[in-house]
């Protein structure tokens, strides 16, 4: 079915980071630097994310990114720059990478599956809700890896990425796990392992409930000539989750998860305000030590 060749095979623990060559597969030999075997991957997006990704592949393997707007292809290097659909059809991927936003990530698969290899080439995505990607990866029939990196290229330190996590869904592809694992490993990622379910719901905390406390933030600000320091870590926080992509904030919030911790949240401020309220110094003490308790 397809050729494959595994260069230097990681066995550790899947949170262990190390230094290994890259893992490769391929459907022909092909010939990259320093004689390597390389693979045919293919981007469809070039955004912040597909930028990042073409960037960090394109020296090892042969690259290249699709989208339907040229002007965004402008400074993309060391890769072939794709506009239309039967380009792709003649590139035949080893690996697709759709960095386009959630709202599209479906749409642009069904755009793009009938111009690609379905006997070897595996799709993948980088979403950050993974609702409904496991029934349309089994339906379509092809081999597939999803993952997400839990950093952003904005506001991530790239060349210090240890602090940085990632998460490979642990269905789909054994190969596609293992190219993603060796990749990720390779950048100093701390990785973690969850089912489509999972991953959704660890986002949902992860995510939703730092996105929201912003949100509650801003929406109350006024303007202040002598911010505390508090105030103004605040701040800081807020300015940089609202200079985020508005697409990305609504994929966070639209999570079918997240309900469940605004709502755990909407619990926690009735509690809070009643205290405040009858002046309960009992009830604050109890809460205090409730809250410190959840930080350890």
């Amino acid at each position: 079915m397809w050729g494959r060749v595994l260069e230097g095979v990681v066995t550790t623990s899947i949170s262990t980071k190390v230094e290994s060559p890259p893992l490769t597969f391929y459907s022909s030999p092909r010939r990259g630097g320093g004689g390597r075997v390389c693979m045919k991957i293919l981007i469809l997006g070039a955004g912040k994310m597909g930028s990042f990704f073409t960037d960090l592949l394109s020296f090892d393997h042969e690259v290249a990114v699709y989208d339907i707007d040229p002007k965004r292809l402008r400074f993309m290097y060391n890769t072939q720059r794709f506009t239309s659909l039967e380009e792709i059809g003649n590139f035949r991927a080893d690996l697709v990478i759709n960095a386009v936003s959630l709202k599209y990530t479906l749409q642009v698969f069904d755009q793009v599956i009938p111009y690609l290899p379905k006997e070897y080439c595996i799709l993948s995505d980088i979403s950050s809700v993974k609702t409904g990607f496991k029934e349309y990866y089994e339906k379509s029939g092809f081999h597939y890896v999803s993952t997400h990196p839990m950093f952003g290229p904005t506001f991530a330190n790239l060349g210090k990425l240890s602090d940085e996590n990632a998460i490979i869904i642990n269905e789909g592809d054994y190969m596609g796990r293992c190219f993603f694992k060796d990749l990720y490993q390779r950048l100093g990622l701390n990785i973690f392992e969850y089912t489509f379910e999972e991953h959704d719901q660890t986002v949902a905390y992860s995510l939703s409930i730092p996105f929201i406390s912003t949100f509650a933030f801003a929406a109350v600000m006024k303007h202040q000539d002598a911010p505390g320091t508090t105030f103004k870590r605040h701040m800081k926080i807020a300015k940089g989750v609202l200079s985020e992509d508005d697409t990305l904030l609504r994929e966070i919030l639209f999570n079918p998860y997240t309900k469940g911790q605004v709502e755990q949240i909407r619990r926690e401020m009735k509690e809070l305000i009643e205290i405040i309220d009858t002046r309960d110094e009992e009830h604050m003490q109890q809460y205090l030590t409730k809250i410190r308790k959840n930080i350890k």
